[in-house]
């Protein structure tokens, strides 16, 4: 019996999710991550500011359910829930809204320590490759083939697969080669705003702010929020407008700048932090919409490569997490069409590595049938809720 193969350009949260579930299903599985591999002790600390705290919610915790329930274990043993808001005044009070009266939570996990979770998983199936530092150069969505370039090397990988899947990100070049192949529509726009982390640091080994909350100074056209880290640091953001960065030049002007609007902050963060604002980056934030999201049973993209988002819903992960989970119930679906496909203990064992091109196109254009329209609301709801943040 054949057993189908998949190509995964991009090794992040959503590819290594995406590696785990094909390679559960029975597939060979080969992953290609332009990044170096964030396990390997000489890139601990080498990631950049630009990272903004993840939470991760039922949404996303279903997903990893589905793959493993031992899985979803290891990752609530990194998290840190958060059950609910704590507005911080001008005047310095703080006031808490609770996000449900059952006591629910949204949980604050680390980027990295999820994704090195993920890429442990995928790599203890059998016939399941990680290439880092690998960039895609080229995609033939019709041969169902693909270049990676080996950064170190500049060596040309050449690759084939029965699908190709993009999770390649916000600028993914898989997006890119799909508008070759298909009429993809594409609506992208960049917000006014713009993005900086500072870490709070913990003070004498402990919490410097209540750590069962999302923090969030708002003020109206910009914010501050902080995330607990499991190390009893925060992970600030501040968002505001490129003029407002812009308009900080000194340090004269940033203290004025965190006396006037958070004041609260300023022995909570420690002058040595504050000052990490002419040192650290700042990112842009904007939104993709595109559909469809495949080309014939070839190649599919997913995450961020078919609906980048901004950050101001707290879904972006767990949306993306969301796209492998649905794909996947697609495809159990077309192998096991009486099984409850949604039912994660009914098709446990199911494999999918033998599906035809027609059952996987099949499945795609499901998938092509309902991501986008969901991903679109999400993107929505995060637009709107930039502007009820804060106004908080």
């Amino acid at each position: 019996m054949k057993q189908n193969k998949v190509v995964i350009s991009g090794g992040g949260l959503v590819g290594s999710l995406a590696a785990c579930y094909f390679a559960k299903r029975g597939w060979i599985v080969e992953v290609y991550e332009k990044r170096p591999d964030p396990r390997d002790p000489d890139n601990v600390g080498k990631r950049n500011h630009r990272s903004i705290n993840l939470a991760i919610s039922t949404r996303g915790l279903s997903s990893i359910n589905r793959l493993s329930p031992d899985v979803e274990k290891k990752v609530m043993d990194i998290v840190l829930p958060m059950y609910g808001r704590m507005i911080h005044g001008l005047d310095g009070s703080t006031s808490a809204q609770a996000y449900s009266i059952l006591g629910k939570a949204i949980n604050s996990v680390d980027r990295g320590i999820l994704n090195e979770i993920l890429l442990d998983q995928c790599e203890t199936f059998e016939g399941t490759k990680v290439f880092f530092q690998h960039s895609l150069e080229h995609c033939d969505m019709d041969a169902k083939t693909a270049t990676f370039k080996n950064i170190v090397t500049g060596e040309d990988v050449f690759t084939s697969a029965d699908l190709i899947i993009g999770a390649d990100g916000a600028h993914s070049p898989t997006r890119k080669f799909l508008q070759y192949y298909t009429k993809v529509n594409i609506e992208q726009k960049y917000i006014d705003h713009g993005y900086m982390e500072l870490e709070m640091k913990a003070k004498d080994g402990n919490f410097a702010m209540d750590k069962e909350h999302l923090h969030i100074w708002p003020r109206k056209t910009f914010m501050l929020i902080a995330l607990p880290n499991l190390d009893k640091s925060f992970t600030c953001t501040l968002f505001m407008p490129w003029s407002k960065f812009e308009s900080i030049k000194t340090e004269e002007d940033l203290n004025e700048f965190f006396e006037e609007y958070f004041p609260d902050s300023i022995p909570l963060f420690g002058q040595e932090s504050i000052n990490e604002f002419f040192t650290n980056p700042k990112g842009a934030l904007f939104y993709v919409k595109c559909t469809p999201h495949h080309y014939k049973s070839n190649a599919v993209i997913v995450g961020d490569a078919a609906h980048c988002t901004v950050p101001f819903y707290a879904q972006g992960m767990n949306c993306g997490f969301e796209d492998i989970e649905t794909l996947d119930t697609l495809l159990c679906e077309q192998a096991a069409p009486l099984i409850d496909s949604k039912d994660p203990v009914a098709c446990q064992n199911i494999k999918t590595s033998s599906l035809t091109p027609e059952q996987i196109e099949a499945a795609l254009i499901k998938y092509t049938g309902c991501r986008p329209r969901d991903s679109a609301s999400m993107i929505d709801l995060a637009m709107y809720n930039y502007i009820e943040m804060r106004h908080s």
